[in-house]
């Protein structure tokens, strides 16, 4: 982690409960729903917490999911400052190449505004029908489906809202989201490499796709926190945060009470501060009254259990009268570096290696082939241990299992295997894409032929399984699940 610029200190010194923190960390391992990848507590501008769950490390990008909008609105802010945008004026008039096009009044009244808190006047998400539209402009195909409602009088969580706001920061800049950001803010907060993923190419998706690492998050709430200001700087507009961060639209029937507390400028009023979050748990939580930020990155189907434990655990940690102790502190140290998500248990090797080398397996019968679509997965041994090779949308995908609890490899995917063989038949692998929240579970079964030890691989040696613990929103083929470029 990149801590130039964040200084860092002990919980106690800055007046947080390390106990609060570690049954913070209790109640994260132990909840059902719940997998943590990553975690910063900074309180009064210091890093007082640090940790990430192996195989998960602190300079990995994570995909963000809709947690990308909060930077996507952030961006907003500064095309505004720099007399780029008005959140005034019409999403029509940004594109007059559509005037004559798009006829609907409300649509026709729809401000920039409206796109930034979600409250474009439509009843519900747009997406699918944009993509079932077709063609390579989805801003027009959101403008043809006319708002049910007002302009600025009902919320609804939209995902084109959040894509044509980004397409017109890009259309007024000239560059894409992240050639904005990076030397009006990713570099001055110290932020590293970030990708997005792009639709159509040349265009920052905006609602999501950002890959960015944990502490990018952590240093974006910050800047928040500090009304917009870094190291001396105002790189936020005057009032953007107090804006940004206020609820502009209720938002009473969504599910999960800190959902329930109104929208602001592509950020949620939480029932403690404000936030902005993406899906299976990516969280920048901006909190005030305590001054701190947490950021957590994580795989968790389970969202607002993560928020409970915030609430219930870290808030009162950071009271006036929360007991602090630096011998609890040093209790906390051991038990971050210490963080690591449950591996598979497996034997390292068949008792009949010949079995297995080279031997193809392919999907079993009744097992959807869309959702991961496999084709077929090899089984290879090189000298150096056991590897599979994924066949996926006309790529191969190599993982290797190697000896350890968690076995990374870079090449290709980013990626981190546990497991083994159950017995001399069955390998079952956990296989981590580490540039994003999702695993795969992989069964491969050989074919009971009444033959264990001579028997060469051939066609069809067997069946497997694979199914995602949290199934990946962007869909797409094994080999895209990276961060692009």
């Amino acid at each position: 982690m990149n801590t130039s610029d964040l200084p860092t200190s002990t919980p106690s010194a800055e007046g947080v409960a390390a106990a609060g923190v570690l049954a913070f960390l209790d109640d994260l391992q132990t909840a059902e729903g719940v997998e943590p990848h990553g975690l910063l507590v900074l309180r009064h501008g210091r890093v007082v917490v640090a940790g990430w769950w192996a195989p998960y490390t602190s300079g990995r990008r994570h995909l963000l999911y809709s947690l990308s909008k909060t930077f996507t609105a952030t961006a907003a802010g500064l095309a505004v400052a720099d007399g780029l945008l008005d959140l005034d004026e019409t999403v029509v008039g940004c594109f007059p190449e559509l005037d004559a096009r798009i006829t609907d009044p409300r649509s026709r009244s729809m401000l920039v505004r409206h796109l930034a808190t979600m409250s474009t006047g439509h009843l519900a998400d747009m997406w699918e029908p944009v993509v079932h539209a077709g063609g390579e402009e989805p801003v027009a195909a959101f403008l043809d489906l006319a708002p049910e409602r007002d302009p600025g009088t009902v919320f609804a969580y939209n995902q084109p809202a959040s894509y044509t706001l980004a397409a017109i920061v890009q259309r007024r800049t000239g560059q894409t989201l992240v050639e904005y950001l990076r030397p009006r803010l990713l570099d001055p907060l110290g932020i590293g490499p970030v990708a997005w993923q792009q639709h159509p190419a040349g265009r920052d998706l905006g609602f999501s796709g950002l890959h960015a690492t944990t502490d990018a998050v952590a240093r974006l709430g910050q800047l928040y926190l500090q009304g917009g200001r870094w190291q001396g700087r105002q790189l936020l507009p005057e009032g953007w945060v107090q804006q940004a961060s206020r609820p502009h639209v209720a938002t009473p029937a969504q599910d999960g009470a800190d959902w329930q507390q109104g929208y602001g400028f592509q950020l949620w009023t939480s029932r403690h501060g404000y936030r902005g979050d993406g899906a299976y748990g990516q969280f920048c939580l901006v909190l005030p009254e305590q001054d701190a930020v947490v950021a957590i990155t994580g795989g968790s189907a389970d969202m607002q259990r993560v928020l409970d434990a915030v609430w219930q655990h870290l808030i009162p940690a950071m009271a006036d009268d929360a007991r602090t102790s630096s011998d609890d502190d040093g209790q906390l140290a051991g038990r971050l570096a210490a963080l690591s998500l449950p591996s598979l248990p497996g034997r390292p090797g068949p008792e009949t290696p010949q079995r297995w080398h080279g031997a193809v397996f392919t999907p079993a019968a009744g097992v959807r082939r869309d959702q991961p679509s496999l084709h077929s997965v090899r089984v290879e041994e090189d000298g150096d241990g056991w590897s599979v090779v994924l066949e996926d949308g006309g790529e191969a995908t190599r993982a290797r299992r190697g000896q350890d609890a968690w076995t990374t490899t870079d090449a290709g995917v980013p990626m981190a295997v546990s497991g083994g063989w159950l017995d001399d038949g069955t390998l079952r692998l956990a296989l981590v894409l580490l540039e994003t929240p999702h695993r795969l579970l992989l069964t491969c079964r050989l074919h009971d032929d009444g033959n264990n030890s001579t028997s060469g691989p051939s066609s069809g040696d067997g069946t497997f399984e694979a199914r995602w613990a949290t199934e990946p929103l962007h869909g797409g083929p094994l080999h895209t699940m990276r961060a692009p470029g």
